[in-house]
């Protein structure tokens, strides 16, 4: 069995134990947010009901707040239950539809959506392959959001070994965790882009919940990235690219 359906099989059997999909979401606790709060940023600034295509969407886990956005989204997975999942959650919304997808090679047509994104789903396909398939479906002048994990910083680096080794995910994933140089690729290709970095001292946070409240780790954290202009050492990654037109 290979790595990718490894996978697949994994994220299925994640989605055959949600009993109730209503109840699924989980909140991070709010120094975890923080990247994934400047991402949904991001999608402020955009047109309304626009076509948006999410890649490696899950279960939806951050598929509402783009459908309450108003955008016309298409929440795509390789694994077929987790798009199960998403249709039960989604159903009442107009403005969603989810399809079965592998991202290397997406089912749509060339120039078909104004907006693409993902969070946290680079890992799990051949990056090469994805960023053609995202390009390629990008309309000219359309935007691309992205937030990930970044793989320059050795501590984070070893942690995703260690749960490589307990079986927690599969060595190709392990590979493809992106950094900088992908981030770079990502910007030469499509020819516009920016990049934010969050999270130096992540792996410091449960250290810190001992003596400090929720909030006041997630400003001490900010203030480390801000004032150190954190950027190999980040955790997680912001990533805006526009497609030339």
């Amino acid at each position: 069995m290979n790595d990718k359906q490894i996978e697949i099989e994994r994220y299925d059997k994640r989605a055959q134990q949600i009993i109730n999909p209503k109840k699924y979401h989980k909140k991070n606790l709010e120094y975890l947010n923080i990247p994934y709060e400047f991402y949904y940023s991001l999608f402020k600034k955009l047109k309304t009901k626009e076509n948006l295509l999410e890649i490696g969407a899950g279960q939806g886990e951050n598929t509402l707040r783009l459908i309450e956005m108003k955008f016309n989204v298409c929440a795509t997975d390789i694994s077929c239950k987790s798009v199960g999942v998403m249709k039960k959650r989604f159903f009442k919304y107009k403005n969603f539809f989810s399809k079965v997808a592998d991202m290397e090679k997406l089912p749509f047509r060339n120039n078909n959506f104004d907006i693409i994104c993902g969070a946290g789903s680079l890992s799990y396909g051949d990056n090469s392959l994805v960023m053609t398939e995202i390009y390629r479906v990008l309309k000219p002048g359309g935007t691309v959001i992205i937030v990930d994990s970044l793989n320059n910083n050795l501590i984070y680096r070893f942690n995703r070994y260690l749960h490589y080794y307990k079986g927690n995910r599969t060595k190709s994933t392990l590979k493809r965790v992106p950094d900088i140089n992908l981030i770079n690729k990502y910007i030469k290709k499509f020819g516009h882009g920016k990049t934010w970095f969050f999270g130096s001292i992540t792996w410091a946070f449960p250290l810190l919940k001992i003596v400090l409240s929720e909030k006041m780790i997630t400003n001490f954290s900010n203030w480390i990235d801000n004032k150190f202009n954190v950027r190999k050492s980040a955790f997680k990654f912001v990533l805006i690219l526009n497609k030339n037109k």
